[in-house]
């Protein structure tokens, strides 16, 4: 059925016709004058000619000044937060709302023979502006700058962060960042605001003719060719209008709007929709030859580095990890993860780490000196570069030769699977692929500490297990320690030697995955391994749950008054019609709430008023001989010895 569009209230539309009438007419009316035929006569006159060339030269040095001053101011008003920035950028908009004769009038009380400034620069330096045609261009990038400002720092604030502090972590120091990173992506920001500069300069009168003057040749400019032919020629100050109308709109349309578009690097990458798929370019992951054997000529480093790190802030805690060790950090979102990731790399406010790896204390040094490589979820490779020149960025922010930086990602390309893939550019790339690149890139820093902030959430569960494979394949030889942020409980068993439990920022378990399996002491993991957990406060026969239910018999209680976890497996978990006159020693009437498949198994939320919310996992017979749907009343049982306590 096809679909009406919303109709538009009369009393808009009216007044908005109205504007567009506004707008239009007098460029109908320009159009409508014109005297066609001597077009070209008038454009050709000497004069014309001759402020034609002052003023592209005007409008050139005007757009060069600007991108000299502008750029800077304007990456300092998106990037640094600094007393006064509200000032400083009302002083950017100032001159687009300032008259022009005003400003003019500003700029003689400033740079004029009788200015603030003036007498210094004749006198220490020989220069005069006023009524010269420096003073033009002077005048021309008063009024033309903001436009660059104004876009450019759009721009910027539009750009995602992580790309920075990703270039930072492979080894790149802020100006570099900022001339092969940052500069790249915001670059159609960039053109967009140079050409409406341009354009202003090209067109500007008011300034102009009030600080410099209207002189033949040296600051008598089209647009003042404009005023003066307007007097004794209007058809020919007509042709010249003509003139800078189209260029004015030639310039827009090129724009198209370019000024108000996202950055090529803001959009989040896109995730695959098919196993193994990708869904910009229907690649498909699974048919990539798998990753080679490590061969002799694999770059490498034979350095062993212990991590030693003492984070206080908003995540307190220790952390100690021998050279080789692979920790996973897992937690509740807001558990303080990505902020540990970041103390480490000296990147947020929130947290301060002390930092030492291999014997070596790191923590005064900035980030991308710190040797700590970053690989953020979505794997932040840069839009602008090719796979191959990903890799080679950190090798090339160290000094390394360009050859020689390109032979090395070629071959941690090709370590990882993805070496034939080495001149796509990301948008070119899976997800999987993506994360592969990712990943080579930051080894090919040959970092002490490797951060990889949940590398394979946006992957399909087909291409997760071959990046995991690939993964933990190399992990087993990297010298230095990783830590990898994962909601994954198989990436934790699977990838990590120890597991580092957070909740508000405080480490509540780092041990073992055997033991952080077996007895989990935070309710989110023990619900991320599957299991029932409640929180409570021990008692002499067993747990008092924290929502004031019915105490949990359990077999082995600890002392009384402990803070501890009872941990139940879902399959330790009974279900009945009727109440249960056998061994259970925990029995609680219930409701069944919700059924869902898990394989081969059937999960049961039962809710009660006498126990926490319990999870119960049978098979499907047994779900059918009981008869059970959402909203049957059913009892619970759990024997004494299947409850484990767990102290927090």
């Amino acid at each position: 059925m096809r679909r009406l569009a919303p109709r538009t209230p009369v009393a808009l539309a009216l007044p908005a016709l109205a504007a567009v009438a506004f707008l239009l007419l007098p460029l109908v009316g320009v159009l409508s004058r014109t005297s066609w035929g001597d077009v070209g006569a008038h454009l050709g006159t000497p004069e014309a000619v001759e402020a034609l060339k002052l003023s592209l030269v005007v409008s050139f040095w005007s757009l060069g000044l600007s991108l000299l001053l502008g750029v800077p101011l304007a990456w300092l008003l998106a990037r640094v937060s600094f007393p006064g920035k509200a000032l400083v950028r009302s002083l950017v908009l100032l001159p687009m709302v300032l008259p022009p004769t005003v400003g003019g009038v500003a700029l003689l009380l400033a740079f004029g023979r009788r200015g603030v400034l003036g007498p210094w620069l004749e006198d220490w330096f020989g220069v005069t502006l006023p009524f010269h045609t420096s003073g033009a261009v002077v005048a021309a990038t008063f009024v033309a700058m903001p436009f660059l400002v104004i876009t450019l720092e759009g721009a910027l604030a539009g750009l995602d962060r992580r790309y920075e502090e990703t270039a930072a972590s492979l080894g790149a120091s802020p100006f570099r960042v900022f001339r092969t990173v940052t500069l790249p992506i915001v670059a159609p920001g960039l053109v967009a605001g140079a050409a409406l500069t341009w354009a202003r300069a090209l067109g500007e009168f008011g300034a102009t003719i009030t600080f410099a003057g209207n002189l033949p040749g040296r600051t008598q400019t089209l647009p003042l060719q404009v005023y003066l032919l307007l007097q004794e020629q209007p058809e020919a100050a007509t042709s010249v209008s003509l003139l800078l109308l189209a260029v004015a709109m030639a310039v827009l349309v090129a724009l198209r709007g370019r000024w108000s578009a996202a950055p090529r690097g803001h959009a989040p990458a896109a995730t695959d929709r098919r196993p193994g798929a990708d869904a910009r370019t229907g690649a498909d992951d699974r048919t990539a030859p798998p990753p080679p054997e490590p061969a002799a000529d694999v770059p490498g480093d034979s350095g062993r580095w212990a991590l030693h790190a003492e984070v206080t802030g908003f995540a307190d805690l220790v952390l100690e990890a021998p050279p080789g060790t692979t920790v996973a950090v897992v937690g509740p979102n807001g558990a303080g993860k990505t902020t540990l990731l970041r103390a480490l790399l000296a990147l947020t406010d929130r947290a301060h780490a002390r930092l030492a790896l291999g014997g070596t204390d790191v923590t005064g040094l900035p980030p991308h000196r710190r040797a700590v490589a970053w690989v953020p979820q979505d794997g932040a490779l840069f839009p602008h570069l090719t796979a191959l020149a990903n890799t080679a960025y950190g090798p090339r922010a160290h000094g390394v030769p360009r050859g020689e930086a390109a032979k090395d990602a070629q071959r941690w390309l090709d370590r990882l699977g993805v070496g034939h893939l080495a001149h796509r550019r990301p948008a070119q790339l899976s997800g999987g692929q993506a994360q592969r690149v990712a990943l080579a890139r930051a080894l090919a820093t040959r970092p002490r500490l490797l951060l990889l902030d949940e590398p394979l959430a946006a992957l399909d569960q087909t291409t997760r297990g071959h990046v995991r494979h690939t993964l933990r394949r190399h992990l087993d030889g990297f010298g230095g320690v990783c830590l990898i942020v994962t909601h994954d409980p198989v990436e934790a068993v699977s990838l990590a030697d120890r597991v580092l439990v957070l909740e508000a920022g405080r480490a509540l378990q780092y041990a073992s995955p055997a033991e952080v399996t077996r007895h989990p002491r935070s309710p989110w993991v023990a619900r991320m391994l599957g299991r029932n957990a409640w929180p409570g406060t021990a008692t002499a026969d067993g747990l008092a749950p924290s929502d004031g239910t019915t105490t949990v018999v359990a077999a082995e209680p600890l002392p009384v008054g402990t803070d501890a976890l009872a941990i139940i497996a879902p399959e330790a978990v009974s279900l009945h019609r009727d109440r249960p006159t056998g061994s259970p020693r925990n029995v609680w009437p219930g409701t069944v709430r919700e059924i869902t498949a898990v394989g081969s198994r059937m999960r049961v939320l039962v809710t009660s008023d006498e126990a926490p919310d319990l999870v119960a996992e049978i098979t499907p017979a047994a779900a059918a001989d009981l008869g059970l749907a959402d909203g049957a009343a059913v009892f619970t049982g759990v024997k004494a010895t299947e409850v484990a306590l767990v102290p927090r």
